[in-house]
């Protein structure tokens, strides 16, 4: 009898730890975007944007939606107006490139695993000139690390990344400061 619940208790760990790694398995792959990907929020050609990039697919759709910046990409998940069911967020990993300004195919990472430095001396640009700090993605800890010593900021995982740092806090002098992500007012 004893061997017999020794056996169960076996199999039903065995199956929940098989469990545990599901979820990545289940993840769509990253894509790579094509000439004519163009970004969510400004409808522009990805190929018109310098530096990293990110995409998010939506549980149920096999194409991603494709962002210009990391920052973009980070906007679109605190956004309530946005699809909600994200199954997958990428965006390229800045410790395994090698031309900031174009990374290399194959460079993604899915950014809830992800380290980023926010407030680091690198900027972004977004839309109508909107200059700002953008939260860099590696996905090692120590390319975080290195990164930045060398450029200040702090280091953050993506849950940590603060709403304000990307969205703004409402105050407009933030765009202009390069603090937040400020989608343009119609």
């Amino acid at each position: 009898m004893r061997r017999a619940v020794v056996g169960i208790l076996l199999i039903l760990l065995g199956g929940g730890l098989a469990g545990c790694d599901r979820g990545s398995a289940d993840l769509p792959h990253p894509m790579e975007p094509t000439a004519e990907s163009t970004s969510h929020f400004c409808g522009m050609l990805l190929a018109e944007h310098a530096g990293p990039k990110g995409q998010i697919f939506l549980k149920g759709r096999a194409q991603p939606i494709w962002f210009s910046s990391v920052s973009e990409t980070v906007a679109f998940t605190f956004l309530p107006e946005e699809p909600a069911g994200v199954a997958a967020i990428y965006v390229n990993d800045m410790g395994h490139v090698e031309n900031w300004d174009r990374p290399k195919p194959g460079t993604w990472v899915e950014a809830r695993r992800a380290w980023f430095v926010l407030g680091s001396d690198k900027r972004g640009v977004i839309g109508m000139g909107d200059i700002r700090r953008e939260p860099i993605p590696f996905a090692e800890q120590a390319a975080a690390q290195s990164y930045q010593a060398d450029h200040g900021g702090r280091i953050l995982r993506f849950s940590e990344i603060p709403q304000d740092a990307i969205l703004g806090s409402g105050r407009e002098a933030d765009s202009r400061e390069g603090v937040g992500f400020a989608p343009p007012a119609h």
